[in-house]
């Protein structure tokens, strides 16, 4: 069951990365599609369904030459994202999305100007993801230049912590516990036999001898 499943896991990712690799050799290719469309200022295409026009541009293949322009070299970054193992690939979000916005502005603004404000929209993912990559820069210098690990560090403050609180909470107990005291014997006799004690023991028998007399007269 195991092989069977490692198989099946392998079969899968070679078939992803083929069409992956597919996809890569085809992009010149899929690039120079706009060479073959109309470049009447008139025509229209139809792909999938959908009638592709100008829109805006002097013709169709004008307009899909800046298509191509936008969406290949998406869709590039997309497959190096996903299939990076680079400590620092978090960062190719930010072209990534940097052309998926020139796409769409594109497409669905109606106004004649392109690649004008998009940038802007990309601040607020620049502010997350760059202070994230540098964070782990940090880390990684702070390890394999300065040789500082900073997870053995966490842990040794953890367990460091733990025994400070192992050693507070027997500390406790022990001022829970009721104090017994041992004295020696020659303590007790000294103590028993002391004059003050004697002094007590012969007020007691004085006083219990004259309730005794007031008693028989």
């Amino acid at each position: 069951m195991i092989d069977k499943s490692r198989n099946k896991k392998a079969k899968r990712k070679i078939w992803i990365e083929s069409t992956l690799v597919f996809f890569v050799a085809i992009s010149p290719f899929i690039y120079k599609i706009y060479d073959y469309l109309p470049e009447n200022p008139e025509a229209t295409i139809s792909f999938l369904g959908m009638t592709i026009d100008n829109n805006g541009f002097p013709d169709v293949s004008f307009y899909v030459w800046f298509l191509l322009s936008k969406f290949i070299p998406l869709y590039l970054l997309i497959f190096w994202f996903l299939t990076s193992k680079n400590w620092w690939y978090h960062i190719i979000l930010i072209p990534i999305a940097m052309y998926a916005f020139q796409l769409f502005e594109v497409i669905f603004d109606a106004d004649d100007n392109i690649d004008t404000e998009n940038i802007w929209w990309l601040l607020p993912i620049c502010m997350v993801v760059i202070p994230f990559v540098y964070f782990i820069r940090i880390k990684l210098y702070d390890r394999y230049v300065h040789g500082i690990d900073l997870e053995a560090m966490e842990a040794e403050l953890h367990s460091l912590k733990q025994k400070r609180l192992k050693q507070q909470n027997a500390e406790v107990k022990k001022t829970d516990l009721p104090k017994v005291e041992y004295r020696s014997l020659s303590e007790w006799l000294n103590e028993e036999l002391s004059t003050q004690k004697l002094a007590q023991r012969f007020k007691k028998i004085k006083k219990g001898l004259k309730a005794i007399a007031f008693f028989k007269f």
